[in-house]
């Protein structure tokens, strides 16, 4: 049977990772979640793959410390346009918009820069989005989660499944 990876940047993100892996679990897939800081042990667009990136964004819009790497290894200029068109995806980005100046009108779209980078990159370098990328922002208690991964499952049986 295929394995869906889910790749988390953060530690909100590793638990959130581990939440998706225990509903795919529950849903008959398998699944595992990996630090992104080690892609390089998924030989990201070496083969067909099924992966959900689960990434926070921090302050400055910047990837936390352990998905830095593998943030910038996706930005290089040099990878093939169809680097991943053999990988199925989709991406959860995870933010707080308290951290912005302006609290009072942002939204969880604001506080998430790095997923919706990692979203708009993977899908440049020939990814198959599975579902809608979800976004979603601590100050709100991540209410968006839920509904994300509701989406998720049904659209990883069905990649898993071809």
């Amino acid at each position: 049977m295929a394995t869906c990876t889910m790749m988390y940047g953060g530690e909100l993100a590793a638990e959130i990772a581990e939440r998706v892996v225990a509903a795919a679990k529950g849903a008959g897939l398998s699944a595992a979640a990996v630090n992104m800081s080690d892609f390089k042990k998924c030989k990201l667009g070496e083969e067909p793959q099924t992966v959900v990136f689960i990434v926070q964004s921090v302050e400055n819009d910047e990837p936390p410390e352990s998905a830095g790497s593998c943030v910038r290894f996706l930005k290089r200029k040099t990878n093939a346009a169809d680097m991943f068109g053999k990988m199925k995806y989709s991406v959860l980005g995870l933010g707080d918009s308290n951290l912005l100046l302006d609290r009072q009108t942002t939204t969880a779209k604001d506080c998430n820069k790095v997923g919706q980078a990692l979203d708009k990159r993977i899908a440049e370098l020939g990814g198959t989005r599975m579902c809608d990328m979800g976004l979603a922002d601590e100050r709100t208690g991540l209410t968006e989660v839920e509904p994300f991964i509701e989406a998720l499952i049904p659209a990883l049986k069905e990649a898993l499944a071809a």
